[in-house]
């Protein structure tokens, strides 16, 4: 199971591209402790180093669809500004969406066309109403239907029926590949400040870890007291 998700700043400032590179971070290694695996398929990088204006990330792994969900919506950062000290706001957005890389192709076979002989009128009509060399080419897969009459032979109408399949296959496919690729750009101006859907922040400094061990291994001997000094 392979997903992609785009993560966005917008049209936010400055903040929220560092901001995104935080979140980033932390969706990869949230995946990585669920055992997913990511890879940045794309990235857009902001004004500043080490910032992101958006991000596309692949997630792969049983449950990535169950993760990517947990991280669709509007994301929050929340942390002071880096780069202006003057400034109050410590919630910075980020919109992140599943999206497709690609849209899926239809492929044209010749073995997926029923063809069927009828009868047309117009110039010439009167032969080609008793020869019934006129064709009609439905392609099942998608249902698009052509009619071929321009031909007094049967054989010429139907390879141009089958030209005229391909050719509105082929358009199809264009059309979906543009749709998808607006869908992507439309993400960038989804972004809603207010209301997250996931509100992360920056991990608070953890305690020395020779202290830890010392606190998960507690003396041997817990009611041991020093001796007193005599005197």
């Amino acid at each position: 199971m392979s997903v992609h998700l785009l993560l966005s700043a917008g049209r936010g400032p400055q903040e929220c591209a560092w901001a995104l590179a935080k979140l980033l971070h932390r969706l990869e290694a949230d995946a990585t402790r669920q055992g997913l695996e990511t890879r940045r398929a794309e990235t857009v990088p902001g004004d500043r180093p080490g910032t992101y204006r958006s991000a596309l990330v692949q997630i792969t792994g049983d449950g990535a669809e169950a993760f990517a969900a947990s991280w669709t919506g509007t994301l929050c950062w929340q942390a002071p500004s880096p780069y202006r000290t003057n400034t109050g706001r410590k919630n910075w957005y980020v919109i992140a969406r599943p999206c497709r890389l690609d849209a899926p192709r239809t492929r044209f076979e010749e073995a997926d066309v029923d063809i069927v002989a009828c009868r047309t009128g117009g110039p010439g009509g009167q032969h080609r109403n008793k020869a019934s060399t006129a064709v009609r080419a439905t392609h099942r897969p998608t249902g698009i239907v052509v009619v071929a009459d321009t031909e007094r032979q049967f054989s010429l109408n139907r390879r141009i029926a089958m030209r005229l399949l391909r050719q509105r296959i082929e358009h199809g496919n264009e059309a979906a590949e543009r749709a998808a690729t607006t869908a992507r750009w439309h993400i960038h101006d989804e972004l809603v400040r207010g209301n997250p859907t996931r509100v992360e922040r920056p991990e608070t400094s953890k305690q020395d870890p020779q202290e830890q061990t010392y606190q998960q291994r507690p003396h041997p001997h817990p009611r041991l007291r020093s001796p007193r000094l005599n005197g």
